[in-house]
This record gives C-alpha cells, structure tokens and sequence, in this order.
C-alpha cells in the first residue's frame, strides 16, 4: 500500500479460538478491500496458523505462548494472564506502527477482550467491540448485564418475553441462564463483554439486518450495534474480494480434496453433512444414535469426527458406513456446504456454523449442546424456518428415531420444500447485505470513511 492510497490503519484481537478468528480476520479482509490497512494482532500460539495475503499477522502473548489455552488448563487463570500480558504486547504493537508510515487508528477487539479498549484509549485512537454471536444473544445477555433480568430464570417464569424477540421457553434459553453455576468463569466472560461498552466509538455484530434488525433494535439503546454481517469468505457470498475462498485461518489441517472427490459421486442434494464444530464434545450415547440413525435411514452422509473423539463410535461403523458415508477428521467447512451434492447440515448451531448454512442456502437439523447455540437453533425451527431441532429425550439424548424424523422431515415431503424456498430466501438476503449498497456494506463504508476523514485530518482522538 503505498501512502497516498493510505486510508487509515485497524489492528483487529481475536479471542484465541477458531470460531472468533475466523469473523475477525475475515472483516479484516473486507476492510483492507476498501483501501484501509488491516493488521490481526493474535496469541503467539495461534499466529503461525493464519494466513491472508492482504492482512498483516502479528504476535502478541497472553502468558501461555507455546500452548494457549491448553496450556493454561484454567479459564480465569488464562483470561486473568491474557488481559494483563496482551495489554502490554498490544501496547508495544501500537507503539511499533507509531514510527512506522502506517500508525495505528482503530483497535476493533473481540468483545470478550474488553480490556483492549482501555489499550485504545492510552494511545489516543478509536475502539470498536466486535461481537461474535447473534443479536438476539447479545440482546439477552446485555439485558443481564445491566440488571434487567435476574438468575436464575425459573421455568415457571416462561416464556420469556423481550423486545423484539419471539417468546422463548425455558428450554430455549442459553444454557448459563437456566444453570448460571454450571460455569461461572465463561458466564462472567460473557457479561463482561458490555462493561465499558458505553465508551466505545463502534459496536460491530456479526448478523445483518434482514435476519436480526428487530432483535438488535429491542436492546438499542444499551447496544447500539452496527450489523454488519455474515462474515464469510466473499466467494461464497457477493465476489467483490478476488481470490477470497477460505478464511486463512486453521488450527486443524483440512481434508479437502478427499471429501470433494467422494461427493462428486453422489446426486445433488441428497448427502447429509454432519459437523459438531471444534469445540463440542458429544457423549457416546449420542454418538451411537446418530450413527444407527444413519444406517437405519441409508442415507449418503460425510461426518466430521475429530480425531478425539473417534473411539465413541460404535464398534464396526465405520467399515460398515463404507457404501454410503465417508467419515474424516476435518475438512472445509464452507467447500462442503456450498457442494451441490449436500441435502442438510446436521449442527450444534454455533453462531458460525449458522450463518454459514444461511449464506449458502443449506436447511439444518440442529442438535445444539450448550450456551448460545440452543437459542441459535429455536431461530432456525421457528423464526427463520430453515430447518428443524432435533428435541432431546429425558436424560439429554436425541434418540435414533427422532435424528431420523428430522432427517425425513428436512429432506423430504411437504415440509421440506417449504424449508429449501426459506432457504434460498435467505441465501439472497445474506448475499444483499454485504454486496455493493447493502446494508451491512453501508455500515462498513461509514466505518472506512470515518477512519479515513480522522487520518486526513491528522486528529488526535481522544
């Protein structure tokens, strides 16, 4: 970039974790695209797994820098050394662009990394909260946050009624509101995702406007968010970003091109696609139902089964899977979706996973394990109707005959054609909210352009 194009210069902090990687970086991309540059301040344990040829990488330390997380072993130990190191180095980073022809005027942070904000402000720059789930989630919680709703919420207290939500029942809330004990650390990291949030000069979501205006609008004056998604990798939505196929960032090696030649071998839309994400970690209980689930419906399907989780397989599945499934590790999650050959998405709804099946126009089957991901999936039966929740007996497990229910009912019959055209309806909308004068484009070209007024002016903030 050379400095007379320069327009302003973002550092964007992920929380260490693939799932708010991948939004980060992502809006990256789209920033450098409208001529700002754009710098991924990420955990050196996780730096050497990014790559984008348009967005600068660089290291910070959260205490643990050769195993992060895992390292750790403790989630407040390793959000208590993250805050105070990642301070520190983010501080150095910003100091480093000072002398530099490109110094830095924007810190956009996770939302669970709040402490960044007070980092932007020693530096006299702007900072933005970038939320990584829906709306409606964040509606919920900030509610919480500020004392409008009060834990725990009991059952007889249902349905719970906000504005701009559809009622939700007690067994749609996200977990941490129905067992606000169950852990404490995580519940505490999601409220502190709006503490000093009235500070802030943005607030980013990553949604848009068709799917979730009424919801972000219910909370507005308390999180006046600016929606601003989906991200995902422009090729699969409006093109504008050339070459933009995958996010850049992977901390497991994907299984591409096995997964793409199996699929060439099947008919168009009749292979069940099933992916439980990085994070979810299902009892071999319901390991099983879903495997006789699939034999017993003879379906074709590709299952994602981390390497960890392989053992709870039912003996003999996969040699007798061979004909009608192919099971691997890991592959792309977007190349598989947008595959003619994929029917359905069976998912636990992570806020990702969702907004990549809504982009390419795939109905779920949604078997959602914990926090956000069980309202995630009521919207996907009730509000969007683009798919249907497979509903769990009493000890917490989706039995073999309702996974082939809801495998029926997204597939075939009349339901099924009604779930494929709400589909492509919301395909189209996605594809219009980030193309050229859509509304979540709009959103970012103000963004741009005030960045780019405050470089031309040479102002000092704050």
């Amino acid at each position: 970039m050379r400095e007379t194009e320069y327009k302003g210069h973002v550092v964007l902090l992920p929380y260490p974790s693939q799932g708010h990687i991948n939004p980060l970086l992502q809006f990256a991309k789209l920033l450098a695209s409208k001529g700002l540059k754009a710098t991924l301040a990420t955990t050196h344990y996780t730096v050497k797994s990014i790559w984008a040829p348009t967005v600068t990488v660089e290291p910070i330390s959260d205490g643990f820098d050769d195993g992060g997380f895992s390292q750790a072993k403790d989630g407040d130990l390793f959000l208590n050394s993250f805050k105070v190191n990642g301070s520190r180095t983010l501080s150095q980073l910003i100091e480093k662009f000072k002398c530099s022809n490109f110094p830095v005027n924007c810190i956009v942070y996770d939302s669970f990394l709040p402490w960044a904000l007070d980092v932007a402000r020693q530096h006299g720059i702007y900072g933005a909260s970038f939320f990584t789930n829906s709306a409606s989630v964040s509606h919920i919680f900030c509610r919480l946050h500020h004392g409008l709703l009060t834990l725990p919420l009991e059952p007889e207290n249902m349905p719970l009624v906000l504005p701009g939500i559809p009622p939700l029942n007690y067994c749609d809330l996200p977990t941490f509101l129905r067992y606000p004990d169950s852990y404490p650390a995580y519940l505490a990291m999601k409220l502190n995702q709006f503490s000093d949030l009235d500070t802030a000069d943005w607030i980013f979501a990553n949604t848009f406007e068709d799917l979730e205006s009424k919801e972000a609008g219910g909370i507005s004056k308390l999180w006046p968010a600016k929606l601003i998604g989906p991200m995902v990798p422009s090729f699969y939505l409006d093109g504008r970003i050339e070459g933009d196929k995958g996010y850049g960032a992977s901390l497991w090696k994907p299984l591409g091109e096995e997964c793409l030649r199996w699929l060439e071998t099947k008919q168009p839309q009749s292979v069940v696609y099933i992916s439980f994400g990085s994070m979810v970690s299902l009892t071999e209980t319901q390991m099983e139902e879903i495997a006789l689930a699939l034999q017993e419906s003879n379906l074709d399907f590709l299952w994602v089964v981390r390497e960890s989780e392989m053992g709870k397989l039912p003996n003999g599945f996969i040699e007798s899977a061979h004909e009608k499934g192919l099971i691997v590790t890991w592959c792309n999650q977007l190349e598989m979706l947008a595959n003619q050959a994929i029917g359905c998405f069976v998912t636990h709804c992570g806020w990702n996973s969702t907004l990549e099946a809504l982009s390419l126009g795939v109905p779920m089957v949604a078997m959602p394990q914990w926090t956000d991901q069980v309202p995630n999936s009521k919207f996907v039966e009730d509000v969007w109707k683009i798919g249907v929740k497979g509903k769990e007996d009493d000890k917490g497990v989706v039995r073999k005959q309702e996974v082939i229910r809801c495998l029926k009912e997204v597939l075939e019959g009349k339901k099924s054609q009604k779930i494929k055209k709400n589909a492509r309806k919301w395909r189209k909308a996605a594809r219009e909210a980030v193309g050229e004068g859509g509304s979540s484009d709009k959103h970012i070209n103000d963004f741009v352009q005030c960045l780019a007024f405050a470089n031309r002016r040479g102002l000092d903030l704050h």
